[in-house]
């Protein structure tokens, strides 16, 4: 019944789902236990992600999201954003337990025949990782149409940001966060169907399955 459970609640979300307008999981605040449960922790120096969504036909701003690889755990904060996972806690725009399958699987939502996503990562030391942390956790829900205004006014208090405006258009932050020493740049691509719900779907039953499995290993033990 759980498992059902997990598949009917993602795929009831998906009808909502669109751009940076209609967040998918408004209000949420999920449990400490999950939270903990779900933590991960990225390899490699800390670092802070910029990823911009592009109408490629237009060049119209999408949606902007803030990926934090932080010394003791990643967080995505993903303001006013779309995309829902149940294995994914949320709390307000704050994502956790992001990793590397459930990072691709955010990368894939929002990358299709219309729409690019610009990958713009820096490396920031651990103190700063972690201010950038709080500060998200601390933002509280973000409106609709609000996402590049609550990345950037973040990014602009903080420490080797403040060159950043604060703005409304993603795709002005992308040009802002651009000019910012040491920014390494890349573009994801994807040709599928503007239609999300297969794909969201697909995603849902997975994580069921990936559920049966670790409850039957848990079973055997």
């Amino acid at each position: 019944m759980r498992r059902l459970s997990i598949f009917i609640l993602a795929s009831a979300l998906v009808a909502s789902l669109a751009g940076c307008e209609a967040p998918a999981n408004e209000g949420a605040y999920a449990s400490e236990e999950f939270v903990s449960q779900s933590r991960y922790v990225p390899p490699g120096n800390p670092s802070v992600t910029l990823l911009t969504m592009v109408y490629n036909d237009t060049g119209r701003s999408g949606h902007t999201a803030l990926l934090i690889d932080g010394p003791s755990e990643r967080v995505l904060f993903d303001p006013a954003g779309t995309w829902y996972h149940p294995v994914v806690p949320e709390r307000n725009d704050v994502l956790y337990g992001m990793t590397p399958q459930l990072y691709d699987f955010y990368m894939d939502y929002h990358a299709r025949e219309t729409v690019d996503v610009y990958v713009q990562e820096i490396d920031v030391s651990p103190e700063i990782a972690a201010y950038l942390i709080d500060a998200v956790e601390a933002y509280g829900q973000v409106g609709s149409a609000r996402c590049a205004y609550a990345t950037s006014e973040i990014l602009s208090q903080t420490p080797g940001f403040e060159s950043i405006s604060r703005r409304w258009y993603p795709t002005r932050l992308m040009a802002d966060f651009a000019e910012l020493p040491g920014v390494r740049e890349s573009i994801v691509v994807d040709d599928d169907s503007d239609d999300n719900l297969e794909l969201l779907q697909a995603q849902a039953a997975q994580a069921a399955r990936l559920e049966l499995a670790r409850e039957m290993a848990e079973g055997s033990e």
